[in-house]
């Protein structure tokens, strides 16, 4: 191994230093049946060359969404990002740069920071956002913890709507934190009543809009109903490109607000690396997670920016950190930044425009084909389709035919039998005409 410095007669002198006759004798905590006897069957190594040549036929193996339609959705987006978003993070200064601890060498990163807090906050109606977080799971469980602290209570309730792995990730919290959280079942049709649900004991209500089935949802009531009970209402966002065309939760009443980001300047990639947003109301500032970029003046009058809170335990001792996150995904914020400023307010509400039309015209296709039927009543980009057989085998059908034609319910939920026949559809700006014939020409023979 000539990545090891150690040479045997070094491995030898530790051994003796520590007491001990052999490596093997270091795994003396470990039950023989689970060491081996041998080394791994693998196969002889290979040079560079040869293993870029099998890692790619590996890859090869993958449908990825650039080489087949594709109407995946269920938090994680595919947009067209712009050639410029790309070239600007991979310059120097922006892809090697790591965190902003000394204002005076890093004025650069803390402004972009700036400016991407000012489009979050623009973003969701809030009066303040943090310089971004791990991603959107991480950042509603960060949420409930933000709010249990708000309000020195101890339970959450979640919808039974919220994306599953965003209610996953705040139920391990919860685990291992001591608080309680209660979810209804989940209700594809948008019937559920969560402000039955809040009573004395409860720190936040937990709603995400559109929600998983993709219903839009005017939360103003619930915000109310929450206000009255002394909790917080907590929305989560997971398509930001929405924002472009409906109510933001600030207007209707939210006290925090959560969204995953990936849709604006990061690629699908496979599942990550992604980008979390956070935002506020200014009152509860002092318990928001992460770090905060401010505006200030230097010893000249210039204006600058800085670490203006920094909360999180990197920073500060850990029984006063308001979060144990370890990275805020800064090269994601920035790639987040690029392309919003790149589109505009007016180009941002025109590409939300643009995804609105493609999936009304997908519903439009798909609900023509016998024993198919769209579950929502209004949507943004994904709505819900319920089909006359289980949607899982019908999605590997359509794989086989070079579509990826949605995220079936099953895999977001695959205990509960009564969703088994639904398919969750997202339509982008990426979608053409052709794409949808597709998709409604390969559902039509795959359900016959």
């Amino acid at each position: 191994m000539r990545y090891l410095p150690l040479t045997p007669a070094d491995r030898q002198s530790m051994l003796a230093r520590i007491g001990v006759r052999s490596m093997d004798d270091l795994y003396r905590d470990v039950p023989p049946k689970a060491r081996r006897d041998k080394p791994v069957d693998l196969p002889p190594h290979q040079g560079e060359l040869e293993v870029e040549r099998a890692v790619g036929a590996l890859a090869a193996k993958n449908l990825g969404t650039a080489k087949a339609p594709s109407f995946l959705g269920a938090g994680a987006y595919r947009h067209h990002v712009p050639a410029a978003v790309d070239h600007l993070i991979q310059r120097g200064e922006f892809l090697t740069s790591y965190t902003p601890y000394q204002p005076e060498v890093t004025q650069g990163t803390l402004e972009y920071l700036f400016e991407f807090q000012t489009q979050v906050a623009l973003l969701t109606g809030m009066e303040v956002a943090n310089a971004s977080m791990y991603d959107g799971g991480t950042a509603c469980a960060e949420a409930v913890m933000m709010a249990n602290r708000v309000t020195r209570r101890s339970k959450a309730v979640l919808s039974g709507a919220l994306h599953p792995h965003y209610a996953e990730i705040t139920r391990t919290h919860a685990h291992f934190l001591g608080f309680k959280v209660e979810q209804p079942p989940a209700d594809p049709e948008g019937r559920e009543d969560l402000a039955k649900l809040v009573d004395a004991d409860t720190s936040c209500v937990v709603v995400q809009n559109p929600n998983v089935f993709g219903h839009i949802q005017d939360l103003s009531a619930l915000a109310e109903a929450c206000h009255k009970a002394g909790a917080l209402l907590v929305v989560a966002v997971t398509e930001v490109v929405s924002l472009g065309a409906i109510e933001p939760p600030g207007a209707m009443g939210a006290d925090i607000v959560v969204a995953e980001g990936q849709a604006l300047g990061n690629s699908l990639g496979f599942g990550g690396p992604y980008v979390g947003l956070f935002a506020t109301r200014e009152k509860f500032l002092r318990q928001m997670p992460g770090r905060l970029v401010g505006e200030t003046k230097d010893v000249d009058g210039r204006r600058g920016w800085v670490l203006t809170l920094s909360t999180r335990e990197q920073h500060i001792r850990r029984e006063k950190a308001t979060s144990n996150i370890c990275t805020n995904s800064g090269l994601c914020a920035l790639a987040f930044t690029i392309h919003l400023t790149l589109l505009g307010e007016a180009g941002f509400q025109r590409l939300a425009a643009l995804n609105h039309a493609a999936a009304c015209t997908l519903a439009d296709k798909l609900v023509k084909l016998p024993g198919v039927s769209v579950l929502n009543r209004g949507f943004f980009n994904e709505f819900t389709v319920k089909l006359p057989k289980p949607s899982g085998p019908v999605v590997e059908a359509l794989a086989k035919r070079g579509i990826l034609g949605g995220v079936p319910a099953s895999r977001l939920w695959p205990t509960e039998k009564s969703l088994e026949n639904l398919l969750l559809v997202a339509a982008t700006e990426t979608n053409t005409a052709q794409d949808m014939d597709a998709l409604a020409g390969a559902l039509k023979e795959v359900l016959a």
